[in-house]
């Protein structure tokens, strides 16, 4: 051993005699005055482990409160899904309501049918129809809903029919304008830029007095159209070199067929 270690050694023992030369009230003086000395830190220490602590507890209600955010987001998400698939139904079921009251109160034998497609570049000219000979349509038969006239059958196989619209120029209507004598011929216009089509009824008389909002109704005449469905509305009227001619708003909107009928015959 060296002479360090021994000096070491002895200055120890001195220490530790020194202290054991003490009584027990003297000890705990001794360690009263050590705990006084280290107790700010021990304090500290305390402070900081429980911030520590505090700290851990908020990170895990923030953890359980994003979970919770995101239950709640997808149980939004599906009750906005689940009110809307409500809301489609409701309106499916008032619109079925609607048709099958007009059914059973209308004058003619009617076939219910759906619109099966309509192509964007004869949006305006035809559409095509789940029934066909098999269900006893025919060409030529009017097709209306609970508004009003929507055009007729032209080229019909077993299952499915081609409708030519009544916004189309080729399909011609009789009609009269209602509280006058007044009678002419409808026909489609498309006018550019316009979101809907207007429909025109030519071959008025000069003195035909149109007022806006007045209503035309098929004639009857020509036998494609029974007499009696609604066309339009007069949006203006003008008159011509030889005759006055009405600009009409078609009764149905065209834009939003969904269901219609064939009509077959009066009951």
């Amino acid at each position: 051993m060296n002479r360090s270690s021994i000096i070491a050694l002895l200055i120890f023992a001195a220490i530790v005699g020194y202290f054991l030369s003490f009584g027990p009230e003297s000890t705990r003086n001794i360690q009263s005055g050590f705990y006084q000395l280290i107790s700010p830190f021990l304090t500290t220490g305390s402070g900081l482990e429980q911030q520590i602590t505090s700290m851990r507890k908020g990170l895990k209600s923030l953890e359980e409160l994003e979970r919770e955010n995101g239950t709640l987001r997808v149980e939004n998400r599906s009750l906005k899904a689940t009110n809307q698939a409500l809301r489609d139904v409701e309106r499916d079921v008032n619109r079925l309501r609607v048709a099958l009251n007009y059914r059973e109160r209308s004058l003619f034998k009617l076939v219910p049918a759906e619109i099966l497609t309509r192509e964007t570049s004869t949006w305006w000219r035809t559409v095509t129809i789940n029934r066909g000979k098999e269900d006893g349509i025919q060409g030529d038969m009017a097709v209306v809903t609970e508004e009003g006239l929507v055009g007729k059958t032209t080229t019909v196989s077993d299952s499915i029919s081609v409708v030519i619209l009544v916004s189309d120029e080729n399909c011609r209507v009789a009609a009269s304008i209602e509280g006058t004598r007044e009678q002419g011929i409808v026909a489609g216009e498309r006018v550019a830029g316009a979101m809907t089509p207007l429909l025109d009824l030519n071959f008025l008389s000069k003195q035909a007095n149109l007022q806006p909002g007045q209503k035309v109704y098929t004639s009857g005449v020509g036998g494609v159209f029974p007499s009696g469905l609604m066309v339009g509305t007069v949006k203006e009227g003008k008159v011509r070199e030889l005759d006055s001619q009405a600009r009409l708003t078609p009764a149905v909107d065209l834009s939003k067929l969904e269901d219609v009928f064939v009509v077959t015959g009066r009951k």
